[in-house]
């Protein structure tokens, strides 16, 4: 009593909100904790060593960041990441002095003291993220994309004329008009156009929307937007389209992606019954994890033929080409590479607005969204699947649909 809350406290009380919310199964969860770079307490949240009990229990629930400052010491923080891709990196005063980096400072966003949790999108308090997504990789011409870029630019500005139920959101909201045009696919665009026939086509593009925003602003009566393009991670919208995930490279030529549903839900069963491996989330009751093989169709290099470097450099030149918020990127590391990310942070910490890491192997973490596997597990996965219960699971999800969540349907809300 009549002490000053700890961040321990906070980022706990947080992460149990979000472990509700999981367990209840009406949303998803996502979280980012900001903490100070010489805070220990805050550094150990997540050490397996140290909190395993409640990491497993609810503190996998955020992704924990620092605010980092440009020309600090990464020493410590760096032997942090080195362990388990923890802490990310956020660097405000960039954020807030920059739109697109290697050009000069235009100071736009000065009251954005944070971003959201995959750190796409810079934000003021109150402020939520807007994001469209492009797939550049599945045009054949610049002109074609720009077709693309016209209507994902005419769909998020139309979300900014939606109100919310918070007037302090709407306040924020209405003078920003902030919205996220990303890119994903962005490795396979590099290597079917060159990659600086990729950057050319984010440079205009960039300028494209700049331009749209001005006319369609003024026919609107609203302010222009104050910043327009990032690079979502994509883990989820990129499996539609058939591209790799924002910016990027695949896990694997074979691997295993892992998506998880509420226990009991249709698609579960139906999934179970074309024979998918199916298992209990370790980390949320009420979860299951569903482990589908893939087999990339078109194949260059994994993650692990990457270097660190090269997609720390990747990062930059999209944060300053494309993106004016922000570029998610969670550069994956071998353990030759752990011992340069402090010096990849010097290095970098000028040319980048957030960055995260992982550790390509043993990353602590069970029932992870990719799972290196060989051919010959995938082969015997795919004979494993039969497609012929397909119609079977078409008519059982038909004659279930009013157990499926419909979320908001006309004017009611059914949860």
């Amino acid at each position: 009593m009549g002490q000053p809350i700890t961040a321990e406290a906070i980022v706990d009380v947080s992460n149990l909100v979000g472990r509700c919310v999981v367990a209840g199964n009406v949303r998803r969860s996502a979280q980012i904790a900001f903490g100070d770079p010489h805070d220990l307490d805050f550094l150990n949240l997540k050490n397996p060593e140290l909190n395993q009990e409640a990491l497993y229990h609810h503190r996998w629930a955020s992704n924990n960041s620092i605010l980092a400052d440009v020309g600090m010491d990464y020493s410590i923080v760096s032997e942090f990441t080195k362990k388990n891709g923890e802490p990310g990196f956020q660097w405000l005063e960039n954020a807030q002095d920059y739109s697109r980096m290697g050009r000069d400072p235009d100071y736009k966003d000065k009251r954005v003291m944070g971003a959201n949790p995959c750190v796409e999108q810079s934000l003021e308090s109150y402020e939520l993220c807007n994001l469209v997504e492009t797939f550049p990789s599945l045009h054949d011409s610049y002109e074609d994309y720009e077709k693309t870029l016209k209507y994902a630019y005419l769909y998020a500005k139309s979300v900014t004329l939606l109100a919310t139920h918070n007037e302090r959101t709407n306040s924020v909201m209405m003078r920003n008009r902030r919205i996220g045009c990303s890119m994903s696919g962005i490795v396979q665009a590099m290597q079917k156009f060159s990659r600086r026939e990729f950057f050319n086509w984010c440079d205009q593009g960039y300028n494209y929307l700049q331009s749209l925003d001005e006319i369609y602003s003024e026919w609107l009566c609203i302010p222009r937007s104050i910043k327009m393009t990032s690079i979502k991670p994509s883990g989820s919208v990129s499996l539609l389209p058939g591209v790799t995930p924002g910016i990027h490279y695949p896990h694997s030529k074979y691997y295993l992606r892992r998506i998880r549903f509420q226990k009991g839900h249709p698609l579960v069963q139906a999934l179970t019954l074309c024979g998918f491996t199916v298992e209990d989330d370790k980390y949320s009751a009420n979860t299951v994890v569903v482990s589908f093989p893939i087999e990339e169709q078109y194949f260059d290099r994994s993650k692990e033929d990457v270097t660190l470097w090269e997609q720390l450099e990747n990062a930059a030149q999209m944060q300053q080409y494309w993106a004016d918020n922000q570029v998610s990127v969670t550069v994956t590391f071998n353990n030759r590479e752990a011992k340069d990310i402090k010096y990849a942070l010097e290095l970098y910490e000028t040319r980048l607005k957030g960055v995260s890491f992982l550790p390509i192997a043993d990353h602590g973490y069970e029932q992870a969204p990719y799972e290196e596997i060989t051919e010959e597990v995938f082969k015997q996965l795919k004979e494993s699947v039969d497609f012929s219960s397909i119609p079977h699971v078409l008519d059982s999800l038909a004659n279930t649909n009013d157990s499926v969540d419909k979320f908001c349907d006309s004017d009611k809300c059914i949860i």
